[in-house]
């Protein structure tokens, strides 16, 4: 069968494959973020020649910069490329030279969302971050990648275009690298807004896509990293309560917006730091240039106050370190001060660098050093320090700032909190993310009460793994026709808080590289790119586009127990209820938590309809921690009245399976209930589900 083309169609296909065709490299790629190293990869593996333009000395951003605590969601979805680098990184840690400082069998294997050691699938998803780049490199050696390191765009003048497409980049020493397609995989969208492409920073309004948690945020506490999780009010103020006396370091006096609104502020960076607590690999934490202890003046308060959660995301890594993130109202997390960070110069930017830095080493000298710091807390961080052989050309820090996000391109399609929820369907799946949509902190700033507040940390359940279109990878139409950009892809700022994950990167780099490909072959625009072979390659290669599963691995389903069982999804809520698949094990596809909140506004009821009036047992699901509260308020509805309990849910801790709470035996009619609520509590309050066993007589 012979198609006939429009003259005007068929000339523009010859002058878009004759412009292909002329350039030098089949695909250029700026950037040396994980994402960059696999769409590489995937590029000579269909064949094509490829250059690796990188900003960056070191290859892997964030995965070889400190995030060795891996956020999977759920792995089932992981394939192609990105579980190729998870399995490489369990083989090196099967030598037994791998376990230097630490003997295997004392890591244990918890993780983030999944077992950090996966022996049946044979994938490791924790790791140090010398080992991460270490399998970056390894790719670049068994793949005969070209690769020109510290090579940094020229972003005023640096992307020369013709008719809507880019024929070559020019770094700031001059060099100039031509190719017939483009992949943007730097997490700053550098090369796409260079190359006048449409893009977004900051928070949409709830209003341009229809979402519930996009805007700013005030009110809303998902997780413990607010002032709400203190025992007491914080005040703002130098001299407490008075405003005369000055506001203290790091809190903003603007008018924080009103929910849902939009502004142009972007989630708090931090340094994914790597620590270790072995002596014969411990440097003590440096005291940085341009310290100044009324900086933490703010934290002293929080730590004085009791709170006690300081070394709650000191996640274990091999050979004794760490990935620590941060945790709490007062952390790592720099609020406030990466807002011009997106759009800023090279030279602006490594100002911004350079201050996160001396915050978080100020951070940590201050704990360590400071006489005000409760002792309990200064000698636990006394324990702990820089590893030697971490980042050795850099101090023993982190090489790469955690960009949580930047620009994010508007493209072709836009993903949003409704796709991911699956309110929406999503059209052309290019590959698949699972975890929680997780937004940090915005800014901090004073309540009208007078106290001080953070804002914008959002935790909002996905309900399972979910599709992410090739349409948010490519420009809209008539924009960049030959460019893909994996990494500041299209999305709103809610979404792309579950997006922004490190394996997610890499299975977008891997789809925009087979993209490019395939482009080249057709010689046509990326946005012309036919779906039906792209799927059909991207599958050949082990990509996950369709998720039939269980939800999460360590879902467990509700109609497996005896007696009634009702869901937290089929409980009736109030207040700031946030989902959640951490642990262990769980009912149905999550639990709920209250974000550590204690303020008496959030409860969850759970009303069984039973079969008959009789006796029956009356149990509550909840995955205990020991960052739960000691002191949970249960009420329990029967026939008799209410009866009010107490639970402590730290205790036990988590075993293997769904732990219920007996909450005793009690004479119900066919209608039951059970309510928990957040008042006076001093800790996560958490719930899964309840249910009633009949009681034989």
């Amino acid at each position: 069968m012979i198609f006939l083309m429009k003259p005007f169609a068929l000339s523009f296909a010859f002058l878009f494959a004759a412009r292909l065709f002329a350039a030098g490299h089949d695909v250029v790629i700026y950037g040396g973020t994980s994402a960059a190293v696999v769409a590489a990869v995937q590029a000579k593996k269909m064949g094509k020649s490829v250059i690796v333009v990188s900003p960056d000395k070191h290859l892997g951003g964030l995965s070889s910069g400190g995030l060795g605590f891996t956020d999977t969601g759920n792995k089932a979805v992981i394939g192609g490329l990105a579980r190729d680098f998870y399995h490489r990184i369990y083989l090196h840690y099967q030598k037994p030279e791998a376990w230097k400082w630490q003997k295997q069998s004392e890591y244990g294997n918890k993780g983030q969302g999944t077992p950090a050691m996966d022996g049946e699938n044979r994938t490791m998803w924790i790791f140090e971050p010398h080992v991460a780049e270490g399998v970056f490199e390894d790719y670049v050696k068994e793949f005969g990648l070209e690769v020109v390191r510290d090579a940094w765009l020229d972003r005023e003048k640096g992307v020369r275009m013709e008719d809507g497409r880019i024929v070559s980049i020019t770094t700031l020493d001059g060099k100039n690298y031509a190719g017939k397609m483009f992949i943007d995989a730097t997490y700053e969208g550098d090369l796409m807004a260079a190359a006048k492409v449409d893009y977004h920073v900051g928070r949409e309004a709830n209003a341009v896509y229809g979402e519930e948690h996009n805007g700013v945020q005030v009110g809303v506490l998902h997780h413990g990293h607010h002032f709400a999780a203190v025992k007491v009010p914080i005040s703002p103020y130098k001299v407490p309560g008075d405003p005369k006396s000055g506001v203290l370091p790091r809190i903003s006096t603007e008018h924080p917006g009103e929910k849902g609104e939009s502004d142009k502020k972007v989630q708090a960076y931090c340094f994914r730091a790597c620590f270790t607590n072995d002596p014969a690999n411990r440097i003590p934490f440096p005291k940085p240039e341009g310290y100044d202890a009324e900086q933490y003046e703010l934290l002293l308060r929080v730590l004085n106050a009791g709170w006690d959660q300081f070394f709650h995301k000191f996640d274990p890594i091999p050979n004794h370190k760490t990935d620590t993130n941060n945790h709490g109202p007062f952390s790592f997390d720099n609020i406030g001060y990466n807002y011009d960070y997106p759009e800023a110069s090279y030279e602006r930017r490594r100002e911004i660098i350079a201050e996160h830095r001396t915050y978080q080493q100020g951070l940590l000298w201050f704990v360590a050093n400071d006489p005000r710091v409760p002792k309990k807390v200064q000698e636990e961080l006394r324990e702990w320090g820089l590893p030697k052989d971490e980042f050795t050309d850099n101090g023993n820090w982190s090489h790469q700032l955690y960009i949580r996000e930047a620009r994010r391109m508007v493209g072709k399609f836009v993903m949003t909190e409704n796709e991911l929820r699956k309110k929406k369907p999503t059209p052309e799946s290019v590959g698949m993310g699972s975890y929680t949509i997780d937004s940090h902190n915005v800014q901090r700033y004073i309540k009208p009460d007078g106290y001080v507040q953070n804002e914008g940390d959002i935790g909002v359940s996905t309900n399972g793994p979910y599709e992410i279109a090739y349409g948010s990878l490519v420009p809209k139409e008539g924009q960049a026709a030959n460019l893909l950009v994996p990494v500041a892809m299209s999305a709103s700022h809610i979404a792309y808080g579950s997006i922004r994950m490190e394996p997610v990167f890499m299975i977008l780099g891997q789809g925009a590289a087979t993209a490019a490909a395939l482009a080249i072959d057709g010689s046509l625009p990326v946005q012309k790119v036919p779906y039906a072979a792209l799927r059909e390659r991207l599958l050949k290669d082990g990509q996950i586009l369709e998720y039939g599963g269980p939800r999460s691995a360590r879902g467990v389903d509700p109609k497996s127990f005896e007696g009634i069982v009702v869901d937290d999804k089929d409980a009736k809520l109030t207040g700031s209820w946030s989902g959640s698949t951490s642990a262990g094990a769980f009912l149905g596809d999550g639990y709920r938590h209250d974000g550590d909140a204690r303020d008496g506004k959030s409860s969850a009821r759970f009303e069984g309809k039973l079969p008959e009036a009789g006796k029956y047992r009356v149990f509550l699901a909840a995955p205990p921690n020991d960052n739960r509260a000691t002191n949970a308020p249960v009420e329990v509805h029967h026939a008799g009245g209410v009866r009010t309990l107490k639970l402590d849910l730290r205790s036990p801790k988590p075993g293997k399976g769904v732990h219920w709470f007996d909450l005793g035996e009690f004479e119900c009619g066919t209608g039951a209930a059970v309510v928990v609520t957040n008042q006076g509590t001093d800790g996560h309050v958490v719930v899964d589900g309840v249910r009633w066993v009949p009681v034989a007589e």
